[in-house]
C-alpha cells in the first residue's frame, strides 16, 4: 500500500501524464510483479488503505472517486457484501452530485447491481435493466459493454424465471454478438450458453427451442 502512495504521488508531483499515472495507481489493486489482481482479504485491506489516503481530497478529485471504487471492490471480494453496498450507493451518489459521464455512472451502476445480488435484494434486477438499456442508448446494441448488459440482465430474468423475456432478450442480441464479435468470442460463447440454460429451466421448451 505504502509503495502504490509513493508511485502515485512521484506521478502527480512529476506530471508523469494520465497513462503513468494510471499504471501506477493500479498498483492499489494489482501485482506489480505478477501482474495479477489481488482478491479476497488482500484486495479488502488495500481498498481501506486506498480509501484512507484519498478521502480527505475534494468529492470531485479524480483519485478519490476511484479511490472508493477499490474499496468498494475490495469489500466485495471479501464478501462483505452490505458495505459494499453502502459504498456503491455512496459512490453513485456522489457521481450524479458531480455530473459525471453517463458512461462513469453506468459503470458503478453496473456493481451496484452486483452488490444487490450479492444479498438477493430484489433491486439487482432493475439496475441490470437500467444498465443494458442505459448502454443501449449510450453506444449502441453492437457494443461489447451493451452485450455485456444484455447478458446479464437476461441471466436475472432466468433467475426469476421469466424465461420468455430472457429468450427473447437472447434472440435479439446473440445474432448480433455473433455477427459483431464471431462464434469463437467469449463474450458470444458465454451468451449462447446462458441461452441454452434458460431454455433447459424453461418449462415446456418445444424442440425448436432446444435446436437453438
Amino acid at each position: 500500500a505504502e509503495q502504490a502512495k509513493i508511485l502515485v504521488a512521484e506521478a502527480e508531483e512529476n506530471n508523469l501524464g494520465h497513462k503513468a499515472l494510471n499504471e501506477r495507481f493500479a498498483r492499489w489493486h494489482t501485482c506489480g510483479l505478477c501482474e495479477q489482481r489481488h482478491h479476497g482479504v488482500v484486495l479488502c485491506a488495500l481498498g481501506w488503505a486506498c480509501w484512507k489516503t484519498y478521502v480527505g481530497r475534494p468529492e470531485t478529485d479524480a483519485h478519490r472517486l476511484v479511490a472508493m471504487s477499490v474499496l468498494g471492490n475490495g469489500l466485495s471480494a471479501a464478501d462483505y457484501n452490505e458495505e459494499a453496498l453502502t459504498v456503491r450507493e455512496a459512490e453513485l451518489a456522489m457521481l450524479r452530485r458531480a455530473d459525471a459521464p453517463e458512461y462513469n455512472t453506468l459503470s458503478v451502476m453496473s456493481n451496484l447491481a452486483i452488490a444487490y445480488e450479492a444479498l438477493g435484494r430484489p433491486e439487482a434486477l432493475q439496475a441490470k435493466r437500467d444498465v443494458y438499456y442505459g448502454y443501449l442508448k449510450l453506444q449502441g446494441d453492437e457494443h461489447q459493454h451493451t452485450l455485456n448488459a444484455a447478458s446479464n440482465y437476461a441471466w436475472g430474468l432466468v433467475q426469476l424465471e421469466r424465461f420468455e423475456e430472457a429468450k427473447a432478450l437472447f434472440r435479439k442480441t446473440i445474432p448480433i454478438a455473433r455477427r459483431v464479435f464471431g462464434e469463437g468470442k467469449e463474450l458470444t460463447l458465454r451468451m449462447r450458453w446462458l441461452s441454452a440454460e434458460a431454455l433447459y429451466k424453461a418449462d415446456g421448451a418445444t424442440l425448436d427451442d432446444l435446436r437453438e
